[in-house]
Order: structure tokens, then sequence, then C-alpha cells
């Protein structure tokens, strides 16, 4: 635990799975339903300072993670992101995209392009507490 860094003493998250090795806590983006974000627990910045063993703990996480959300979800896309230069914390973003969403096909973190019926997201936000319920199932 790094003190001042947001990852390792969060607030407000609302975590679905956590272990000893990482968290998967759900987003809150009434734009983007279903952006989900694995942070490792550990203070590290780059993949490569996981050990061999704990950097295939993370790629199955993160499919596993990846494979829920498109069950659930149905996207036409799930984009994956890994920075860190604003968070020097090890973490990811998995988001599913829409050809109808704000954004599409630029990146989330692009301006907005539109705005998508508000019955769509609806029913995505339904189908992303599906996702957010079949994901503990599948880490439980």
């Amino acid at each position: 635990m790094t003190q001042n860094c947001p990852l390792c003493a969060p607030e407000g998250e609302h975590v679905i799975v956590e272990n000893d090795k990482f968290r998967i806590i759900r987003v809150d983006d009434p734009e983007f339903p279903g952006y989900f974000r694995l942070i490792w627990q550990d203070h590290l910045k780059e993949v490569s300072d996981l050990d061999p063993g704990d950097r295939l703990v993370m790629w199955d996480a993160l499919t596993r993670l990846e494979e829920a959300v498109i069950e659930a979800m149905h996207p036409e896309k799930v984009n994956w992101a890994q920075f860190g230069t604003m968070v020097p914390h090890l973490h990811w973003h998995l988001i599913p995209r829409f050809p109808d969403d704000a954004a599409f096909p630029d990146s989330y973190w692009s301006p907005r392009r539109r705005e998508t019926d508000p019955k769509v997201l609806a029913e995505r936000e339904q189908a992303a507490r599906r996702c957010a319920e079949l994901i503990k199932e599948r880490f439980a």
C-alpha cells in the first residue's frame, strides 16, 4: 500500500470481487453500463513487475472478466485499457462497446459523438447488473 494512491486507499468503490491478488469493481458511468476495472492489490506500476505466476493469475482474471461481459452484455467489442500515467498502480479498464454508444468508434476517453437512447441505456444497465452477478459466480 502506498500513501496518496487512490487505488491503494479507495473510497466509494462498487466492489464485485476481491481476493488477495486483485479486486474487480464496477465503474459508475451511466453512459457506459458494464464498465469494470480490475485492480491489482499490490502497488505495482507495470505488468513486468509481477512475478510470472501472478501474470498468469492476472491474464486469467482479465479473460474471465471479458468472457462474463461478452456473455451478459453482448457488445460489439470489449475495449481493454491499461495506462497508469495518471495513477501509477497496475489496473485494467474493461469497457463493453456498442455502435450506438456515446463515443463509438472512438475510445471511451474521446469526446462524445452522440447520446445513446435512454431506453437502450436502461436495458444495458440491467444487463450490467446481471453481468456483475455472473462475475461474482465465476470468481466464487
